[in-house]
């Protein structure tokens, strides 16, 4: 990627220098980087060749659907890297500060060249299943460790953005586009948003995790909320099952991914009972599969109505009779693919 070259936005650079990242009166450049719709992201060069990611978050996101949410969630984002670096070194950038006027926050700068998105390996038909397990793996370490630190909870007071940026858009949207299904879309939005177990990340996603020389790398906390950990590991499997519509030729690697996320993930389980913990992912899972197609957040690369009616079909099933394990939901994703 080449060095950036381009004044900073007033904002940025304000929030640079509230960090004590910029003197007063000094000069960066920046590239505005694509890909996220919460937020402005910039990758920055600092006086002295220091580089750093620079995020600002955004009142309305940039999708079709009215869809706002608090500026604020930008500090919660700036705790969660912190929390989780602490948790599990290595498995977030490292955070260099963060600045509530301006609703920024920087971190350190991953080089993409060894530090490729996950999705983008997902879309050329890469998926590694052990990669896939040590994401599982971290994200039980990040949720066991802030378990075990109740006190955690008063830093997280989140409830309304979590709302606004998932139970909203993904569940109680979806309700409205299917009336026969609101009354469990309804109880699963509920549900998840009365379950207080750990630190949830809430985007846990392919496009906001890096394949870094280390591992998994987590970015985009911006949902960052005391919660139910259930919709962690529900949100990331997720997508592996829509990755099949995607890239067919890897839908078998895709579901040994799968296999792989969901096996490691639930090993590390020791706050609650592994088994409740999965009946909670398995029930969720249906309405999120939904969701990417009749949410406010669609996936971008089902467009055919072949495809989303596939998924509604697997999801509609499920919703009227909630399974209870993963695999059920796995099993017959992979029959009505094969089909």
């Amino acid at each position: 990627m080449p060095l950036p070259d381009a004044p900073l936005p007033a904002p940025i650079r304000d929030g640079l220098r509230a960090m004590g990242l910029l003197a007063p009166g000094a000069a960066a450049a920046g590239t505005a980087l694509s890909g996220g719709v919460s937020s402005d992201i910039w990758h920055v060069v600092l006086p002295g060749g220091r580089e750093a990611c620079v995020k600002r978050a955004l009142p309305k996101l940039k999708v079709a659907a009215d869809w706002r949410a608090p500026v604020v969630r930008n500090l919660y984002e700036a705790r969660w890297l912190a929390l989780a670096a602490e948790a599990v070194p290595g498995a977030a950038p490292a955070l260099l500060g963060q600045d509530a006027a301006t609703g920024t926050l920087a971190m350190q700068w991953l080089p993409p060249g060894d530090h490729p998105v996950w999705k983008a390996l997902l879309r050329d038909g890469d998926a590694d299943a052990g990669f896939a397990a040590e994401v599982g793996r971290r994200i039980a370490r990040i949720h066991a460790h802030a378990a075990a630190r109740p006190a955690l909870a008063a830093d997280f007071p989140t409830d309304d953005i979590f709302h606004a940026i998932r139970l909203e858009p993904y569940l109680l949207a979806t309700a409205r586009a299917h009336p026969d299904l609101a009354p469990a879309l309804e109880a699963l939005a509920a549900r998840t948003a009365a379950t207080r177990r750990t630190l949830v990340h809430g985007d846990v996603s392919p496009k906001n995790i890096l394949a870094g020389p280390a591992g998994p790398v987590f970015l985009d906390a911006e949902c960052a909320w005391w919660g139910d950990p259930a919709f962690d590991l529900a949100f990331c499997l997720n997508h592996l099952l829509l990755k099949c519509l995607w890239t067919p030729r890897a839908a078998a690697d895709f579901l040994a991914a799968f296999d792989a996320l969901a096996a490691a993930y639930l090993a590390g389980v020791a706050w609650e009972a592994p088994a409740a913990l999965e009946a909670r992912a398995a029930s969720l899972l249906p309405g999120l599969f939904l969701a990417r197609i009749d949410g406010k957040s669609p996936v971008e690369y089902i467009t055919e109505d072949a495809g989303k009616d596939r998924v509604r079909r697997v999801a509609g099933a499920f919703l009227r009779r909630p399974p209870a394990r993963l695999a059920a939901v796995r099993a017959a994703w992979a029959a009505e693919i094969s089909a």
